[in-house]
């Protein structure tokens, strides 16, 4: 299995989170979107991940905003695919 395969099954993986929202906001942005994003931002992405669900939610559902703009802005990257 190539790297790049290995890595988009890992991201996937942590992609699958308790609430099905989530699940379908995160599945469908990696789908669409991760192999377009820079490595920074990969790795804004990954660390968004090591958030837990109720965090998320309110970042990705809930309009909460975070508190530093590296964040912020992976979000509001995740928030825009979502909405279309």
């Amino acid at each position: 299995m190539e790297r790049q395969e290995k890595r988009q099954k890992r991201i996937q993986w942590r992609c699958r989170r308790g609430a099905k929202e989530l699940d379908l906001i995160l599945s469908a942005f990696v789908a669409a979107h991760y192999d377009s994003l820079s490595v920074a931002e990969r790795r804004r992405f990954d660390r968004l991940l090591d958030c837990a669900d109720p965090q998320l939610a309110d970042y990705l559902c809930h309009g909460a905003t975070p508190p530093d703009h590296e964040t912020a802005a992976i979000v509001e990257r995740i928030r825009a695919a979502h909405r279309g």
